[in-house]
């Protein structure tokens, strides 16, 4: 008898062994939580002195702080087309002065020919979706659901479109539900117009955590892209007036709050060892909208500048047992996560797919100390706004800090900063260092002899 319970105890015991271990052999799930306007000082863990983060913070204890990293565009979709195909969006048609984004009445949207980030881990048996902000086109051919993601609940372009008539940028001080008639669909079938935006962000955690307990026995991609903290600024009930920094900071807590969320459902599903989890922006805040826009910390700059405020986003990447915690002062840009997650999971890249992007995974998992990346290209519109090479950022042109208006400035001589020892770009240093200057306008030669004129895909 005391053998026979000392053999099922046993046997319990390698079942709970079996059951509590991921699958080693599975390959990983990634998560993309995109913000939106979200600024490089917005976070407690980036020097926020008000904003309480905690979820965020714990996140960047846990896993990895990158504080050079960019984004391809200091716009929405740009920026959004260059995270799906690690290209830089001028080489896709996806950059334009007349039209900066795509807006409701867009007849174009991301390239057909391109192979997004979704489609590639499709193609490799990942179970996708898409919760919250899309921006690449809301026709049926550029839609989610075309472009790799199996599910797809939510807008279709950003918060504060199909405004109603007559809407003055004052009025999104103080917003009203209706009076923005931006469709909530899922999949190709508007579900509420307007969406009510009080409950668009908790709407969107709970629709994430629903995806990832569907989908915890298969590898998934969840890229999670919230509506926040883009003006018009919506919070909800149990936020709304919480923070010490108005509302702006009600939405960031509760956009904090959504990420405590995700984090919590991989940990009770045991997920949380076999998962990557990012955090980041898809470009500086929208200093316009002054206390009810985001800051750029110590950065110059805003969205809508290619300034370091206007590019230049906080970055996290989280997962426990895979990553060496730590603060990474090494370039990086969301133009690397497509190699980067496909050299995690073992994917190679098609033949076909073309990046602007650099494999991290070296620096960011095996804790090689070499960085790929060392340059970056600084776009505005359709004109190479600056370049920076190691330490040195060049300017060609200049623009309203804030970003609107939107008129940039041909500068009659170029601007240099050594953004390592002046991050705010305070004092130009052209003046004796002429070998440098002349290394990054080589490089850029070098850079615009590869882009191609392309059909614009922005301007329909």
């Amino acid at each position: 008898m005391k053998l026979t319970y000392i053999v099922y105890a046993i046997f319990a015991l390698m079942s709970f062994e079996t059951i509590s271990k991921p699958n080693k052999n599975r390959k990983p799930n990634f998560i993309i939580i995109y913000t939106d306007d979200l600024g490089y000082g917005d976070l407690g863990t980036f020097g926020n002195p008000v904003i309480q983060t905690p979820n965020l913070d714990r996140m960047a204890a846990e896993g990895q702080k990158w504080t050079n990293f960019y984004v391809a565009s200091n716009v929405c979709t740009p920026s959004r087309a260059a995270l799906m195909t690690g290209k830089l969006p001028i080489r896709m048609g996806m950059e334009s002065y007349k039209r900066r984004v795509l807006f409701p009445d867009s007849k174009g949207g991301l390239p057909e020919s391109e192979l997004t980030m979704a489609e590639i881990l499709k193609m490799n048996n990942y179970q996708t979706a898409l919760v919250g902000k899309w921006h690449l086109g809301h026709l049926p051919q550029y839609a989610p659901n075309n472009n790799g993601f199996d599910y797809y609940f939510g807008i279709p372009y950003s918060n504060d479109m199909d405004r109603a008539k007559g809407l003055t940028y004052e009025s999104m001080f103080n917003p009203k539900i209706e009076q923005y008639n931006v469709p909530l669909m899922r999949n190709s079938e508007i579900i509420e117009r307007p969406a009510n935006q009080n409950t668009i962000t908790k709407r969107y955690t709970e629709e994430s955590v629903a995806f990832i307990k569907k989908n915890k026995d298969k590898p998934f991609f969840l890229y999670l892209a919230h509506s926040m903290p883009h003006m018009p600024l919506f919070a909800g009930q149990d936020f709304k007036g919480k923070s010490k920094r108005g509302l702006y900071g009600d939405v960031i807590e509760e956009l904090d709050w959504s990420v405590g969320q995700v984090l919590k459902s991989l940990k009770e599903l045991q997920l949380d060892e076999n998962t990557y989890v990012i955090f980041t922006s898809d470009n500086g805040p929208w200093k316009l909208f002054k206390e009810q826009g985001g800051s750029s910390g110590l950065l110059f700059g805003a969205k809508g500048t290619s300034y370091e405020g206007g590019m230049r986003v906080p970055f996290i990447i989280w997962s426990p047992k895979n990553l060496r915690p730590k603060v990474e002062m090494k370039m990086g840009s969301t133009l690397d996560l497509l190699p980067t997650l496909c050299s995690i999971a073992k994917i190679p890249l098609p033949e076909s797919v073309n990046t602007d992007g650099y494999d991290l995974s070296q620096l960011m998992v095996h804790n090689k100390e070499v960085n790929p990346r060392n340059e970056m290209f600084f776009y505005h519109a359709t004109d190479l706004f600056a370049a920076r090479l190691g330490d040195y950022k060049l300017y060609y042109f200049k623009n309203n800090p804030i970003g609107y208006p939107e008129k940039i400035e041909k500068l009659e001589k170029p601007v240099l900063y050594n953004i390592s020892l002046d991050p705010s770009e305070q004092y130009d240093i052209s003046n004796n260092n002429e070998k440098v200057i002349q290394e990054i306008n080589e490089l850029v030669l070098k850079h615009k002899a590869s882009v191609k004129a392309v059909k614009n895909n922005l301007e329909d």
